[in-house]
């Protein structure tokens, strides 16, 4: 059974697709236990606990080898994100920086990030292509500041997000190229969940990511977003019908999405559903404060992801096993 395709999609997988049949070979690995990865990978670990605690939890119901080949993954995007984030310096240029020494197979001893990022690419075979696109989508937050149509944001989505998840798939390993789809509507949705969360946030750095044909289509302006940042409450019914909406599409995202777990490898499940499923009740938490992103940010607290995690466990347990005994055949008879 193959994922239901948008329109939108298609010049996604595209690109999805592309990086696995020409992949970039990566260098070396480091001495495993040696001080130096020890040193690099904790590094990474103290970085996702700082500035992630839905990814932390996640990463943590993995086996060691994938939590800290995880949390690298996280550690380089989170670099990429302040980069770009920062109000001061030649961001540019710093990405550059940034772009040549994560790429790198052999970077400085002292880049602790990069070293556990180029040790996870090599010893997983992630093709170099996917965190190339990433750093684009980066660097587009640099000039960018707004996109018409959902298709626009979809490839920023894409870019930023749904790489990630492809990064993520060749750690905890996949039966196959059938995987993908999932793991790009995945990030969409993801990704779609920050930008509802960071309004606010987003607009005071100089950024709009809300589509602006769909604002428009709700009576809604730039000149809206400006008011909702001035005065957190001054906001109405055309404001709660657009995030309605949103908020709508992004649910269903998650839906179409969830159901490629069962694609993913076993010892992993739980942690990618707990990832989706923690992130998705942000949503909850908008709906629950009437919409408003202006004066707070959403989140899900500490205590109800702990009480939402074993109905995850089981979802995960019970996600389409029979799908995936079918493909883990068909991938087995074409070996």
């Amino acid at each position: 059974m193959a994922v239901q395709l948008d329109l939108w999609e298609h010049s996604l997988l595209a690109q999805a697709y592309a990086p696995l049949e020409n992949r970039l070979r990566h260098g070396a690995e480091l001495v495993a236990g040696s001080a130096q990865s020890r040193r690099a990978y904790d590094h990474c670990r103290a970085i996702t606990r700082q500035h992630s605690r839905t990814f932390f939890i996640a990463s943590s119901l993995m086996r060691a080898e994938h939590r800290r080949a995880i949390q690298a993954l996280y550690a380089f995007c989170r670099v990429s994100d302040d980069i770009v984030d920062r109000n001061d310096g030649d961001r540019p240029a710093d990405l550059r920086a940034w772009r040549q020494r994560s790429l790198s197979s052999h970077p400085g001893s002292d880049d602790l990030v990069a070293l556990a990022w180029a040790d996870t690419c090599a010893r997983y075979h992630i093709p170099r292509q996917y965190a190339e696109q990433l750093l684009d989508g980066v660097a587009g937050d640099l000039e960018a500041t707004s996109y018409a149509t959902f298709a626009d944001l979809s490839r920023y989505c894409y870019a930023v997000a749904s790489t990630v998840g492809l990064m993520v798939m060749h750690i905890v390993g996949y039966t196959g190229k059938e995987a993908i789809p999932y793991a790009v509507k995945l990030g969409v949705a993801l990704q779609m969940t920050n930008i509802l969360r960071d309004v606010a946030e987003d607009w005071r750095n100089g950024r709009l990511y809300l589509p602006t044909e769909e604002l428009a289509a709700y009576g809604l302006s730039e000149a809206d977003i400006a008011a909702g940042c001035l005065d957190g409450h001054k906001f109405d019914d055309r404001w709660r019908a657009f995030m309605r909406f949103q908020i709508e599409r992004t649910r269903q995202l998650y839906a179409e999405a969830l159901p490629g777990v069962a694609l993913l490898g076993s010892s992993s499940r739980f942690a990618i559903q707990a990832a989706a499923e923690l992130y998705a009740a942000i949503l909850d938490d908008i709906e629950a404060h009437d919409y408003d992103v202006f004066s707070r940010r959403a989140r899900t607290n500490d205590s109800r992801k702990l009480r939402l995690l074993p109905g995850i466990w089981r979802r995960a347990r019970a996600a389409r096993p029979d799908l995936l005994e079918s493909m883990e055949r068909e991938h087995s008879n074409n070996e």
